[in-house]
């Protein structure tokens, strides 16, 4: 018996209407952030249960160069989910293979082991770069805050290389061909950030966990070399890679009533990073939100500037 003609418009009606708020519901999905697929997912490059990332591969039959995505969060929170998904797509877009990591958090550790892990994930990578088709002398990091912090660490610090290590991840190379950072300190030295930024700024309530110092200990020698240690500028050398670093946070002097931690993402951070780094002849591009910039767009085209 064949059904009545409203009937079967009726349905066809609204399998059409089905459809179209489901490819309205993927589109809006997408621009808020729905990733590309992952390659490798939860990949265990450590011990601890942080010690994850997660990889997606560029399409190349030659290997590819690597970015390095490590979460900000003041060293006590965050998440590699936090990867953008416009910078993920544009850096595979331009031959980019992407890795996003998770590390241990404070105040469960304390300096320097927040950058040991991001440090150890970029040598397991180099580790897997035949199998996941890398080039191991072409990587970079990016992140925000903490995150750009470590990775100007690890790429202005020597080479943590153990060549006699039994852990063959610890025998690779933690080096860096660049960096592009957000927002990122490149002195944790409170009393360098009071002068640079203001005395709000170097009150940042993470700092203290970061450090694991007892507050007697806080104005110490002691003390002092831990600043100076997790400092990014205090190893910058000759033969230190690039930078480029984008600020948001409002420029000038702190208001009076500054509050505690404000001024952390300060763009004086990546003003005096740049001093430095011009007098060595180190390419260093700072930008800021009021110039127009779009990081994520800038971002992409300095890593395939230096990666290719």
């Amino acid at each position: 018996m064949k059904a009545p003609r409203y009937i079967l418009r009726t349905t066809l009606l609204a399998l059409l209407c089905f459809t179209v708020l489901i490819a309205g519901h993927a589109q809006r999905t997408r621009r808020g952030g729905l990733k590309p697929a992952v390659a490798i997912a939860g990949a265990k490059y450590g011990p601890h249960s942080r010690h994850v990332l997660d990889l997606w591969k560029a399409k190349s039959e030659k290997p590819t160069p690597l970015v390095v995505y490590i979460h900000g969060g003041g060293f006590r929170n965050g998440s590699k989910e936090t990867l953008s998904a416009p910078l993920l797509e544009g850096l595979l877009a331009q031959g980019i293979s992407v890795m996003a990591i998770n590390y241990r958090l404070s105040p469960e550790v304390n300096f320097p082991a927040h950058y040991m892990d991001a440090a150890r994930a970029i040598q397991f990578a180099r580790s897997k770069a035949s199998e996941w088709n890398l080039d191991p002398k072409r990587i970079g990091a990016t992140g925000g805050s903490a995150g750009g912090g470590t990775s100007l660490w690890i790429g202005f610090h020597d080479d943590m290389a153990d060549p006699k290590n039994p852990d063959p991840v610890l025998r690779q190379s933690t080096r860096l061909t660049c960096m592009a950072v957000q927002g990122a300190q490149s002195s944790y030295d409170p009393r360098v950030i009071r002068e640079w930024v203001g005395a709000a700024a170097a009150q940042h309530s993470a700092l203290e966990g970061f450090y694991g110092l007892k507050p007697e200990e806080l104005d110490t020698p002691k003390g002092h070399q831990l600043y100076e240690a997790a400092s990014p500028i205090t190893h910058l050398s000759t033969n230190d890679p690039p930078v480029y670093a984008f600020y948001s946070e409002p420029r000038g002097a702190l208001p009076a009533d500054a509050r505690p931690g404000q001024g952390i993402h300060h763009i004086n951070l990546g003003l005096r990073l740049k001093e430095q780094m011009d007098k060595l002849g180190i390419e260093c591009v700072v930008r800021h939100r009021d110039e127009g910039a779009n990081a994520e767009k800038e971002i992409i085209e300095f890593f395939a500037k230096h990666l290719h």
